[in-house]
């Protein structure tokens, strides 16, 4: 496995800061990702040790290690204006620094139109077919093909369709691209506080291996069949240094063809048509379906078509799941603490008073209310924060008001004083740090440019400027209470568990074992509020289950034809943006696991399970004419693909360990419909369910022809055929 090593140092990757670290925004004088000399300074020593460390450890390609390609900086070009002459300096600046550490492969930036000679711009994007580098010289090179996108909090979840993926990778190398790399392949977790300002604990980004590291399909699977195709080009695609001319084979559909010198041949016929549609090519006739390429690596057989997927669908499910009960509890006390608390007039700014060591700081001050302004003994009024980030609680009294979530705009919570002093207490909270943009070391979190009431018969009562006490973080964060403890019942933990309707915040903890067996863990907190987790110590990172997604923009099935953007195919709607937790086995003891929770809203600990993950129903769907893409070692023997190329069988397949069960729909003949929702039509085999059943149930996998022959009867003479079946797996 190669590597296209991504330096940075900033690398955005949706991480707090793009990656920088907490301490870095407060050197003196110090200005991110532009002409200064602090910055320029910390930069230049991050990047000198990484190279030299990959150096000693004979990483780079020339050592015989495996890294061919270094990145510095990352989409610069997308902020550059922001910063004028300076960020142009810049630019030039690191770019030169970088080749200057002879790390001797080749440097790239990518989304950077400007980038110096030295070193090779490259395309980011969901299509990079037809982008060109800013020279002749220089290859055109796909540093990020989006295979999804990341999920927010309270939004639905975004995929992207494999068909899709295929036909931009295909179009890139069919219009000259040379290199090619998934963001990301291999999905993952924000475990800790990691992730972005909105971003959930999951970056599981759609990506072919899932963030708990399991084979999303059919995208692993068709992927994995483009590139086998591909890989057949090799030797025509190579011998080329200029990108043939295209050949129109139609309005929307063009076709381009590699030759080499010694008669190698593969050609590529694309079509961005929104209809299926037939065309000619050197004398002979292709189906070539709506926003497709299919790949030709002998110039005469397709043996890959972008939108004919062969690989089957895995809907992963949770497996035994085990309750997790016999909860303890330790509230959180309201508002600062002896020990803990300062004061000071005025709001100050969350990030520089935190040191972003936590989530959490609590605000607290005192207000005044009049008889005359409270006549019914309760005056109902609103707080107002000018400008908050991200969220806060707020109580009056202490007793809980409510919570806002106002991601920087103004915020506003309905509130109930009393005659006399009333005490506002409010905890706020970042939901990570801002991760993409010019400024970074700006960026100020907490409540911002004021505080007042709003609503009272004495007119409006700024806030802003009292006297407020302060806390950073929580008394639970202070003592530890996330930390595995000999003693399971400890002072600071009561055995008596309940949640106070006055004050949610509460610590709660309990144990677990590990359950048996080698699949992927997750944790269900459905049943959960806000907070976090920590398991054995370690933590999950944030959940928020209570912050569901809208309830409408949803495709379950998405049609992949026309131009994808991240609102396009959203999925889940009404369910909360993220409900199971990756827990890696690697964290796990075989008995008497530390689970913690600290619980923000409220909810029910009882609900909560841990399970395997396992794939719970497959199906696939396989026509008479989806080309089978052949093993490398097979072209090499055949020399040419001039006979018809084999076709491919329908091919169901379990986890390790597991076997199919039952067969739930099968086919043969003319069937519609996508996976979960197949419908028979007037041509359908009736021995279809039983050939399925004696083909597959109690195999992990089985392969099943799509002839007539199998199934005893062409069940429509004439016409075109295909199978599908859907399994169950246990």
């Amino acid at each position: 496995m190669y590597v296209s090593l991504r330096i940075g140092p900033y690398v955005c990757a949706e991480w707090n800061s793009g990656g920088f670290p907490a301490w870095l925004r407060f050197v003196p004088g110090i200005e991110f990702r532009t002409d200064n000399e602090p910055f320029k300074l910390e930069t230049q020593r991050f990047v000198n040790h990484v190279v030299a460390m990959l150096k000693k450890e004979m990483l780079f390609a020339w050592q015989g290690g495996p890294i061919i390609l270094a990145q510095i900086e990352n989409e610069y070009g997308n902020i550059d204006a922001s910063y004028g002459e300076a960020g142009q300096r810049y630019m030039n600046w690191i770019a030169n620094m970088a080749v200057a550490t002879n790390a001797s492969v080749p440097w790239i930036m990518c989304q950077q139109s400007q980038a110096p000679l030295s070193v090779i711009n490259t395309c980011n994007g969901f299509y990079c077919d037809g982008w060109r580098p800013n020279s002749d010289g220089k290859p055109a090179l796909w540093t990020e093909n989006w295979t999804g996108w990341f999920q927010g909090w309270g939004e639905a979840a975004p995929t992207r369709p494999v068909q899709d993926i295929a036909f931009a990778v295909a179009r890139f190398f069919q219009k000259g691209g040379s290199f090619q790399n998934y963001y990301m392949y291999h999905g993952g977790t924000n475990f800790e506080r990691t992730g972005v300002e909105s971003v959930t604990t999951s970056y599981d980004y759609d990506a072919p291996l899932d963030e708990f590291g399991d084979i999303r399909q059919p995208k692993w699977g068709h992927l994995k069949d483009l590139h086998a195709a591909l890989k057949l080009c090799e030797p025509a695609l190579v011998a080329v240094d200029i990108v043939p001319p295209h050949i129109s084979l139609g309005p929307y559909q063009e076709a381009h063809v590699y030759r080499s010198s010694s008669g190698t041949c593969a050609a590529f016929l694309a079509s961005w048509s929104k209809n299926d549609t037939v065309v000619e090519f050197q004398g002979q006739s292709y189906d070539l379906p709506a926003w497709s390429v299919s790949i030709l690596p002998d110039c005469k057989s397709v043996v890959f078509n972008t939108a004919k997927v062969g690989a089957q669908t895995v809907t992963m499910g949770m497996q035994g799941p085990i309750p997790i009960t016999n909860w303890v509890s330790s509230h959180e006390p309201l508002g600062p603490q002896l020990g803990n608390k300062f004061s000071a007039m005025g709001l100050v700014e969350q990030i520089t008073t935190t040191q972003d060591t936590t989530d959490y700081l609590w605000y607290m001050t005192t207000v005044q209310v009049s008889e005359s302004a409270v006549p019914n003994g309760t005056a109902q009024a609103t707080l107002v924060m000018s400008s908050l980030r991200d969220v806060a609680h707020t109580f009056v009294n202490y007793i809980y008001s409510g919570t806002v979530n106002a991601n920087g705009h103004q915020a506003a919570q309905a509130i109930s004083l009393r005659p006399g002093t009333n005490s506002i207490t409010i905890l706020s909270m970042t939901m990570g740090l801002q991760g993409y943009g010019p400024f970074l070391e700006k960026e100020k979190a907490g409540i911002q440019y004021g505080v007042r009431i709003e609503g009272l018969p004495s007119g409006t009562m700024e806030l802003g400027g009292n006297n407020w006490t302060y806390q950073v973080g929580l008394q639970g964060e202070y003592k530890q209470l996330y930390k595995v403890n000999e003693s399971y019942f400890s002072a600071d933990w009561d055995k008596t568990f309940e949640f106070d309707d006055r004050n949610f915040l509460s610590w709660i903890k309990t144990g677990f074992d590990t359950p048996a067996g080698n699949g992927s863990l997750a944790l269900d907190l459905s049943s959960m509020g806000k907070g976090q987790a920590w398991v054995n110590g370690l933590s999950l990172g944030r959940y928020w289950s209570s912050f569901r997604a809208q309830n409408n923009g949803c495709h379950e099935n998405c049609d992949y034809h026309g131009s994808f953007g991240q609102t396009k195919c959203l999925t889940k709607c009404g369910q909360p943006s993220q409900y199971w937790y990756h827990v890696p086995r690697q964290w796990l003891l075989p008995k008497r696991n530390s689970i913690v929770l600290f619980e923000e809203q409220g909810g029910n600990p009882e609900a909560i399970t841990i399970a395997t993950r396992m794939p719970q129903h497959i199906c696939s769907h396989i026509s008479e004419s989806h080309p089978f893409p052949l093993p490398v070692a097979s072209w090499t023997k055949r020399g040419s693909l001039t006979s018809m190329p084999p076709r491919a069988p329908l091919l169901l397949e379990c986890a390790p360990g597991q076997y199919i069960s039952r067969i739930s729909f099968a086919s043969y003949g003319t069937p519609s419909g996508d996976c979960g929702g197949f419908v028979l039509s007037s041509c359908h085999a009736n021995t279809s369910s039983d050939v399925l059943r004696k083909a597959c149930v109690g195999r992990q996998k089985c392969a099943v022809p799509i002839v007539s022959s199998i199934f005893g009867v062409d069940p429509c003479p004439g016409l075109s055929k295909s199978l599908a079946a859907a399994a169950e797996c246990a």
